[in-house]
């Protein structure tokens, strides 16, 4: 039986092993996908027992993705570039990493508004942690020509410009206004709207009416900023897609399949947030 987990600490909130789990009984796949909480200090000689373990491999989330993006003896371009690892698996008894997210943003942007790079000269990201760096990435990778990123403490930003060149540009978050009208797709990759944490409180009166509004939270499943948005007519893309489109290229890697991400599973993962939240 072939076996993946999802690591972190804490894990209990994770809705990995219903997604994983919804595509191996779709699929009549014999396997299982767990939860393992691990904390920082047992994380090293957890990964490397995952073998013995019976595991094939499995998904990184917080506070490991540095840690094991720096433990793994082969690691994708993408991975090294957004500078985090969040897929596991191993090959001949190494240890191989990946960054789904960026495959993960991009594919839930071509399905919740296809075309959105058509013309995507400038976009805006509001925030400098992990996720923005993998949302950085894949917008440079689809042809935005300038990035800005706006984040309350600049020094964040001022890494990110160095390690992805000159198309990312810092902003002073009360910036913000002054910038939007010329901005073809916003994103907000902090967790400002999501349940439990602080408002984001934004004026998008002056984005352009061609403009695309993504947020990666997906607790609720409509934040206020994409509400606010749909409200004025533009496109909106919510979080959740960006998650479950990450997880497609792993169940591939550990289950020798590639799944689709469709409407009935959407609304499967739809109902449990509805229900925890």
């Amino acid at each position: 039986m072939r076996k993946a987990c999802i690591i972190g600490y804490p894990v209990a909130h994770s809705r990995s092993p219903l997604v994983h789990g919804y595509w191996l009984k779709h699929h009549g796949l014999v396997g299982s996908y767990d939860k393992a909480e691990v904390k920082p200090g047992d994380f090293q000689r957890f990964i490397h027992a995952m073998p013995e373990q019976g595991y094939g491999g499995g998904n990184i989330t917080v506070p490991h993705k540095l840690a094991m993006l720096a433990l793994a003896k082969h690691r994708s371009p993408a991975a090294v570039a957004v500078g985090a690892a969040n897929t596991l698996w191993f090959e001949h008894g190494e240890i191989c990493v990946d960054n789904t997210d960026i495959e993960g943003f991009v594919a839930n942007l071509d399905a919740g508004a296809p075309g959105w790079d058509r013309n995507c000269e400038i976009a805006l990201v509001l925030g400098a942690g992990g996720a923005s760096r993998a949302i950085i990435y894949g917008l440079l990778q689809r042809g935005c020509e300038r990035v800005l990123v706006a984040n309350r403490t600049l020094s964040a930003v001022e890494a990110l410009v160095q390690d992805f060149g000159p198309k990312i540009r810092a902003l002073h978050w009360q910036d913000i206004p002054r910038q939007v009208p010329d901005v073809d797709i916003l994103v907000n990759s902090t967790s400002l709207g999501m349940v439990g944490q602080g408002a984001l409180d934004l004026d998008l009166g002056g984005l352009p009416g061609h403009a695309v509004v993504s947020d990666a939270v997906y607790v609720p499943l409509e934040t206020e900023l994409l509400a606010r948005a749909r409200l004025r007519g533009l496109q909106t893309v919510g979080g959740l897609g960006m998650l479950l489109h990450q997880a497609v290229p792993g169940f591939e890697r550990w289950f020798g399949l590639r799944p689709a991400v469709t409407p009935a599973l959407t609304r499967l993962v739809e109902a449990d947030v509805e229900a925890g939240h």
